[in-house]
């Protein structure tokens, strides 16, 4: 594994290691950023999707979702829109804001709520679209900006090595590739030969993202595509350890103890950004991916469903992880 794991510079930033977090939309919050990345050494963790129509109207919620964590470097933010006007003037902002480092920008997202609106994954439809915003953002960004995107629309619209070209055209500093078309949403497998040929077609950085859940995994995306870096998604949801996994090489397994007080960890933090009645439901999904495959957790998670308090969920994980220790 050592072989493939380097440095990622960014213009002025270096990113310390190439096994990054995909950003996930009511998944990749300040919790969960900063659990991936004391438990399991994550540096590169953008956060989950901004609309920059929401940040220009002033939405309160779309502004919490670009908080950083305590002392989070780099702090990458992503974004999505398709008004030019609209995303010139969230840059702007953006390069007034010094807790902001990296810009990300969205063009991956297969969700209807999103390309609905003609933004996300959908803009692949128009390639002469995204090279007037790519040029628009790399026009008054003052900071370094990644892309994010998918193949393409379906398989018969292929257009990664297109939108790559355009990227490097006009100084994008680094390249997601998410292995899947817009139509796949995410079922099938991502497509590594389809990413390698867009390695292969530009010159910055191209981070490889999709099907990554262990070194195995890891190694084949590295190998089989020539990618300077992998992405990280729905393989660290409740494995917040697959990251140092790859990073050693080895497989690490959290003891329970270790397992348990990451949990407690993460709900703390949770709690901390909400109250009560909008945390926990929130959580219950982090609860199900942390216990997933563990012994009799079906009928733990169905009891910690149904809790509502901060106590009863604590007390129902220290019943059940001392009965794992038995």
């Amino acid at each position: 594994m050592d072989k493939y794991l380097k440095e990622i510079k960014l213009k002025n930033i270096t990113i310390p290691n190439n096994i990054f977090l995909a950003p996930m939309a009511g998944v990749t919050d300040v919790p969960f950023r900063y659990i991936c990345n004391k438990y399991g050494g994550c540096v590169y963790s953008p956060t989950e999707m901004v609309s920059s129509k929401g940040l220009v109207y002033n939405d309160h919620k779309t502004h919490k979702i670009m908080d950083p964590y305590d002392e989070e470097y780099p702090h990458i933010v992503q974004i999505f829109g398709s008004d030019i006007d609209i995303l010139k003037e969230v840059i702007l902002k953006f390069n007034e804001d010094d807790s902001i480092h990296i810009i990300d920008f969205n063009l991956g997202c297969p969700a209807p709520k999103v390309t609905k609106n003609g933004d996300g994954s959908e803009l692949l439809k128009d390639i002469n679209k995204v090279e007037k915003i790519i040029l628009s953002i790399m026009n008054v960004s003052k900071k370094p900006v990644t892309v994010k995107f998918r193949l393409g629309i379906d398989d018969d619209n292929l257009v990664g090595v297109e939108v790559a070209k355009i990227c490097e055209k006009y100084g994008v500093s680094m390249i997601v590739v998410h292995g899947r078309t817009k139509n796949q949403l995410y079922r099938g497998k991502a497509n590594l030969d389809e990413i390698k040929r867009i390695k292969e077609s530009v010159s910055i950085p191209v981070i490889g993202n999709g099907d990554v859940i262990d070194i195995d995994c890891a190694i084949d995306m590295f190998k089989k595509t020539g990618v300077d870096g992998i992405m990280i998604g729905r393989g660290a949801l409740g494995n917040p350890w697959i990251f140092k996994s790859i990073l050693s090489g080895k497989t690490y397994f959290p003891s329970n103890k270790e397992r348990l007080n990451c949990i407690i960890d993460h709900f703390n933090l949770a709690l901390k950004r909400d109250d009560e009645k909008i945390a926990i439901p929130k959580f219950r999904k982090h609860l199900a991916w942390y216990l997933k495959g563990l012994k009799n957790s079906a009928y733990v998670r169905d009891k910690l469903n149904h809790e509502t308090t901060y106590n009863g969920v604590l007390n129902i994980l220290n019943e059940y992880f001392n009965t794992l220790e038995e």
